[in-house]
Parts: structure tokens; sequence; C-alpha cells
């Protein structure tokens, strides 16, 4: 038996809260480990935490066969630590780009039938492309309401629009539900992507995205964007972008995917992926052994929806449907039909220093722990007794008063019963963890005050 193999079956035998304790004490930072094993590079995904972060708290605080949560999945490391370490995993978001990704990263399928596939949806689409757009167009016009359809046309050249129409009728017509999510996922890396990219963005993996003001056409010819005559010579060079075809770019992703797929193995457990939110979880009480998750930091300081609709709109969905899912997100800034709770003192206090500097932002804190009361109150509520939470969170700042992010999280997880042993400090991998902002630390910038560093919160259900 292999080394892999035998930590499958790795079963603690020091007391739950020791072993917490000592677990949240290690180095957490993992900056030298490779973590773009298997299906964890499918995708690019901001924030994401290392693979070896979950891995760390499942084999520490887990068996084999016992159910692993993450309630606010996003890119979904915690699920498939949980599948390949032989436990159950299940995952819960309301993001579509997440629910996707998690489906199809623990989803075994095979990868001849996959590579046959994908080569004949990149043969039609460049058959369909060589015979005239004629035929793409009318199934273009077909797609999108005029919202939707002014957003690509900023967005994307009518070159990449023909492209990626083409691709994404092939794939539609895909009948298995699974095979077909495998490769909305390739069309969706190739849009959304740490560097280059199909689209007129600079970097939506980092969720601030910029137009360009210039491509590289294939020939080198530059195509001038910029409608501002003012921009110098040096400046435009600084905002020009390379342009990409789709089809040369969905053929590199999809056989790199390929390769990184989940096969089928007997006796593993399959993984549940829910669409729901971690404020009203669909789970039976006392059904979780272990939850690992990662909540949104307040007010929106990576707009998740904000990259994610440049390619969820080439698979479907209207604009407009994505800014009114983008509101029920966890640290969302809009205040109507938000309920707001009752806050512990000492969190209180630090809402009430925010909304005297700015009463706006004020608000929007107690939004974001008013959801997270909840949260931990469904977490405390799906916990078997004596079981832990891992919850790995941002510092925050607002109008230069820190949020206390940490200290306020372990503070209400207390008043809803839980135990905080310790709590965790990790230093942030920028170039991995594909923060909003750059890796030289900036002090009048307040995301970057923010963003170099992260708590672990060990919190645990009494019992035994």
């Amino acid at each position: 038996m292999t080394v892999s193999q035998l930590s499958l079956f790795q079963v603690p035998t020091q007391s739950p809260g020791g072993r917490l304790e000592d677990l949240l004490g290690q180095n957490l930072d993992f900056h030298a480990q490779e973590s773009t094993y298997g299906p964890h590079n499918f995708h690019a995904f901001p924030a994401k935490f290392p693979p070896q972060l979950p891995r760390t708290f499942i084999l520490g605080l887990t068996a084999p066969g016992d159910i692993v949560l993450d309630p606010m999945m996003g890119s979904g490391t915690t699920v498939v630590e949980a599948y390949l370490t032989g436990r159950q995993g299940i995952g819960v978001d309301i993001d579509p780009l997440a629910l996707k990704l998690g489906q199809v990263k623990t989803l075994p399928l095979d990868p001849g039938q996959v590579f046959q596939m994908g080569n004949g949806i990149l043969c039609r689409a460049m058959q369909s492309l060589s015979h005239g757009t004629d035929e793409l167009a009318d199934y273009e016009e077909k797609l999108w309401d005029a919202e939707t359809r002014q957003f690509i046309s900023t967005w994307f050249l009518p070159t990449t629009q023909r492209e990626l129409a083409a691709l994404r009728r092939e794939i539609q017509a895909i009948g298995d539900p699974g095979t077909r999510t495998f490769f909305e996922i390739v069309l969706s890396a190739i849009i959304i992507t740490k560097s280059g990219g199909v689209s007129l963005s600079f970097d939506l993996a980092h969720t601030r995205p910029h137009r360009v003001k210039a491509v590289v056409g294939k020939d080198g010819e530059i195509i001038n964007l910029n409608r501002d005559a003012s921009l110098s010579a040096e400046r435009l060079k600084l905002l020009t972008k390379v342009q990409r075809s789709p089809l040369e770019e969905f053929e590199k992703r999809f056989r790199q995917n390929l390769k990184s797929l989940v096969t089928p193995e007997p006796g593993r457990l399959s993984s549940l992926i829910l669409t729901a939110d971690a404020q009203r979880l669909p789970l039976a009480s006392e059904s979780v052994d272990l939850i690992v998750t990662s909540p949104p930091y307040a007010s929106n300081a990576i707009d998740y929806m904000r990259a994610h609709k440049f390619s969820l709109v080439w698979l479907g969905y209207p604009v407009a449907s994505l800014s009114q899912k983008r509101k029920r997100y966890i640290g969302g800034e809009v205040m109507s039909d938000v309920a707001l709770e009752q806050l512990p003192q000492a969190t209180a206090q630090v809402v009430a220093e925010v909304a005297a500097l700015d009463a706006k932002k004020g608000r929007v804190l107690h939004r974001y722990y008013s959801e997270m009361i909840r949260t931990l109150r469904e977490m405390f509520r799906v916990l078997r007794p004596g079981k832990a939470a891992i919850v790995v969170v941002g510092s925050s700042t607002m109008r230069g008063r820190d949020t206390e992010v940490a200290a306020c999280l372990a503070d209400i997880g207390r008043t809803l019963g839980f135990e905080v042993p310790k709590i965790g400090v990790r230093s942030l991998d920028r170039n991995r963890r594909m923060m909003p902002a750059g890796a030289k630390i900036d002090q009048d910038s307040q995301i970057q005050q923010r963003m170099h560093e992260e708590y672990v919160i060990g919190f645990r259900r009494p019992g035994h």
C-alpha cells in the first residue's frame, strides 16, 4: 500500500478538542506545496485556499466515510479533497459558476469518451464557421436579450463572439448533463483567466475587469479600440492585449482539463452539490462530521459575480438575472429586504465605530455580520456534537477601521454555543490565491491593507 493510499485510511486517535487545537497551531501557509493537482486546476477562481488546508483538517478530524461540508463552496476545493480522501463531500452555493465547478470536479467521466466528444465539438464548430456566418448569426440573435447583447458587444470582439457561439451551440447539443457541464467549464475557463483570456478584459480571475484599449490581431496588426485621443502611445501599449482565438484556447484548455479528470473508482463516495443559501441549509440537524469553508469578504471586496458574468452569459444566463443573484450574496452592499440581527456587544461596537466614520459602510458591515450569524447558526445545527467547523476569513478595513472579522466571528460563534479553542493565522501566497491587488503592499490601498493574511478559526460544537 502506498503512502497516499494509507492517508485515505488515516483515523484520528487524539481527543477531538486537542486535535483541533494542535492542527490550528501548525504552519498553515503551504506556500511551497503544489496546489494545482487533479481537478483543482480546472478553472481560475479568486481567493481559493490551497487544497492542503482542507486536507489537513479532513485527515486530522474525520475518518473515511464521514460527511464533510462546505456551505459556501466557491471553487469546490473542500469538496474535492473530501472526495479524494474517501469522505462524503457536500458543497452548497448559490453562484451558478461555483455550482457547475463543484459538480464537474468530482464527477467521474471516461477520458476516452470525453476526448472523442471534445474533438467532435471542435470539428463541428470549425465547420460551421467555415460554411459562413449567417447560420451562426441567426443562432446568436436568439441567445440574448438587449441588455445581455450590449454587454457581450462591449467585452467581446465580433470574431470572438462567432467562435464562442459556435462552441456553445455544440456544447448545448450534448445529451449527458455531466459531460455537458465539463465542456461548459472548459468554455468558461478560456474567458475567466489569471492572464490572457478571450474577452476584452484584463485579468478576470481577480474580479477587477478593465477593458483593453487595443488588441493585437493574428497578423500582428494593432486594432485600436481607444476612444480617448489624449491617451499616450506608451500608456496605450500597456493597455493592449493579444487577441486569442476561442477555438485554439478551447482546444488547449480541453486537453489540459482532460488530464485532470477524476476517473471512476469502485467504492469511492460521490459528492453532493446543492443549490442553497448557507443561511438556510437543506440538511438534517446533527448530520455533518466536519465543516471547512471560507466566507466572502464584507462589502464585495472580492466581487465574484463581476467576473463570473463574463462566462455565465455564454452559458445561458441574462445579465439582469445575474445582477439579482449578486444582491443575495453574503457580504453584499444592497440593504433592501435585508434582515439585521442583534449583534453581540463586542461585534456591535466594531460596527458602531465603522458607522461613525461612514453610516452606509456601517449598515453594510451590520448586514455582513447578520448574515454570518445566520450561517454560523446553521453550521452549529448541522454539526454533530463534538465536531468542528473550520472557517477561513480575511482581514478587512472600512474607512481605515479594521473590522476585526476573525475576532467578531469568534465572538458570534461563542454566543451561538460554539467553543473557539484557537484561531490560526496564515500568510497569503498572493500569486496562488489570486487576490485583487498586487504582491507589493501599498498602505494607501484599502484592498491591499486587508488581503495579506487570513485567519483560520476553529469552532467546535460541544459534546462527545
